[in-house]
């Protein structure tokens, strides 16, 4: 589900089916790495759609948590720490983060939620079918990774 009002109708009428949220982390700068944060961006939303259409009922896919780049790390475990109180208050189980940023490597394992960092891919000079199929196979993966979670119920 979306974060969006006609899925939270389903979501309130169904709450106790879904025990998964998924937070995208995307970073944003302004300097340097303008262009790669947009393209860190631009990935996870992309993996994210579909994902959320698979397991529409199971989980709510909320907005991504955007966040400067060059904040510390311990800022953004603060704000994540905020965000896991209130999705158990909410009854989640499972709480699953998705980045390209590889600094939130270095702070997973202080998360209770999982981490789930993956490297952006450059998109934009890609022809599309070869692209598709790059994102599909992340995509399947991504599906693995769920659906291995929810069978060992980490």
């Amino acid at each position: 589900m979306k974060w969006v009002s006609k899925d939270m109708d389903m979501y309130l009428g169904a709450k106790e089916y879904v025990d998964t949220v998924v937070l995208p982390l995307l970073p944003i700068s302004f300097g340097d790495d303008l262009k790669q944060t947009a393209s860190m961006t631009e990935f996870i939303s992309l993996l994210t759609i579909p994902l959320e259409r698979q397991f529409k009922g199971r989980l709510m896919m909320l907005p991504g948590y955007t966040y400067l780049k060059s904040d510390s790390d311990d800022s953004r475990l603060q704000v994540i720490k905020h965000w896991e109180t209130e999705f158990k208050k909410s009854g989640f189980k499972h709480m699953i983060y998705i980045t390209s940023d590889s600094g939130w490597r270095t702070i997973e394992d202080k998360c209770e939620g999982t981490v789930i960092w993956l490297p952006s891919l450059p998109l934009e000079n890609m022809d599309e079918k070869y692209r598709n199929s790059i994102l599909e196979d992340q995509i399947g993966q991504l599906i693995h990774l769920f659906v291995k979670k929810w069978q060992n119920n980490d």
